[in-house]
């Protein structure tokens, strides 16, 4: 079974900054990619970005330039640093992560979320 926790949400003025992580747990899988997703009230969970194993980085438009995600392989830890924070980036923010394992000779693909956490912009 995989795990990931994340931190680091909070209540911010609009301008500042967050960072995020979300640490993945567990044994027998490797991944393939982690991202964060994020829904506000009354909205659909929409992608905030992505990064790949190989390091092959997706952002949405409306972070471009402002959040930069990176990663740790060794502590399979995904970062969002989210600097100039609008109020509309307020939202309950997901991790999400698309993970491989081998098992009976065959490999498997399965995809996990975090639990959430909450990042509030006041303007």
């Amino acid at each position: 079974q995989v795990q990931l926790v994340e931190s680091g949400g909070g209540l911010v003025q609009a301008g500042e900054s967050l960072r995020l992580s979300c640490a993945a747990s567990g044994s027998g899988f490797g991944i393939i990619a982690m991202g964060w997703y994020r829904q506000a009230p009354g909205k659909q969970r929409e992608l905030v970005a992505t990064i790949t194993n190989g390091g092959s980085t997706n952002y949405a438009d409306s972070v471009k330039g402002r959040f930069t995600i990176s990663r740790d392989s060794t502590k399979m830890t995904v970062y969002l640093q989210m600097n100039s924070l609008k109020p509309e980036d307020a939202a309950v923010y997901y991790c999400n992560a698309d993970i491989r394992r081998y098992a009976g000779g065959n490999w498997y693909t399965d995809n996990y979320w975090g639990q959430g956490t909450q990042v509030t912009v006041s303007s």
